[in-house]
């Protein structure tokens, strides 16, 4: 009995802190991509605007591109398509069963914190190569009413209305084999969901209000000063933040 039960520590131990892999390392280990896409504050203005009238008590919805298949990313890797398909069914049980959640920064380890989720995904679907989804912001009754910021989901709200630029990084865990000059995932990958960060070094997509607008933000470089000034803005505000969360749980 205790040596079963040392058995399920350790695993369970080693599911928590597992290595995450960096951009030019190969293995097994968590996956993260900061690439994958980012929350513009221009281009959503008017849902901005939503969420800051006191009135509003509607669901603050937007679509954004996930993740893209057969395409070198940032960190030189390339995601199968038929490995990044079938993690897309898998993820249609997780929708289902109103367990897509995601965290406002990435963890050390691939389990999600209830206490630091700040959205959902409600729907994702196809257009070419590009895995689209529907995500909805997990604000609390007292930020529209009041202002209060007390939940990751206020916090990533309150930070885009100060014209901070979020990205969306895939959250994973699998191995890399190196072919042809790329780490390509392996077919043991597994997805776990999609953070927002403070990092959105190049924005690839944007979250926006319209399905029918995202070739107007797929692939929209922003200048290299501008990107520099949000990451240092987004840095600054999320340090605040968690230093914030630090003393109140003291």
């Amino acid at each position: 009995m205790g040596f079963f039960l040392f058995i399920i520590i350790y695993l369970y131990i080693k599911l928590i802190y597992m290595k995450i892999l960096g951009p030019k390392e190969i293995g097994h280990g968590i996956l993260i991509e900061y690439d994958a896409g980012s929350i513009s504050p221009k281009q959503n203005s008017k849902i901005l605007r939503e969420i800051a009238d006191p009135n509003f008590d509607g669901e603050v919805e937007m679509y954004c591109i996930l993740q893209k298949y057969d395409v070198p990313n940032r960190n030189g890797r390339i995601y199968p398509e038929k490995i990044l398909k079938r993690e897309n069914e898998r993820y249609q049980d997780v929708i289902r069963r109103g367990g897509s959640i995601s965290e406002l920064n990435h963890p050390e380890s691939s389990l999600i914190d209830l206490e630091r989720t700040s959205h959902i995904i409600t729907e994702t679907f196809w257009d070419g190569n590009r895995l689209m989804g529907k995500l909805k912001m997990l604000t609390s009754p007292g930020y529209h009413k009041d202002g209060v910021v007390s939940t990751m989901g206020d916090i990533a709200a309150n930070l885009l209305r100060q014209g901070v630029t979020l990205g969306i990084s895939s959250r994973g865990v699998g191995s890399l084999k190196e072919v042809n000059g790329h780490n390509e995932v392996q077919d043991d990958f597994e997805l776990i969901c999609f953070d927002l960060v403070s990092s959105p070094s190049t924005p690839g997509s944007y979250l926006f209000k319209n399905v029918g607008d995202v070739d107007k933000y797929d692939e929209v470089l922003e200048s290299k000063q501008e990107s520099n000034t949000l990451d240092s803005k987004a840095d600054k505000a999320l340090k605040l933040m968690s230093k914030l969360n630090n003393f109140l749980d003291r």
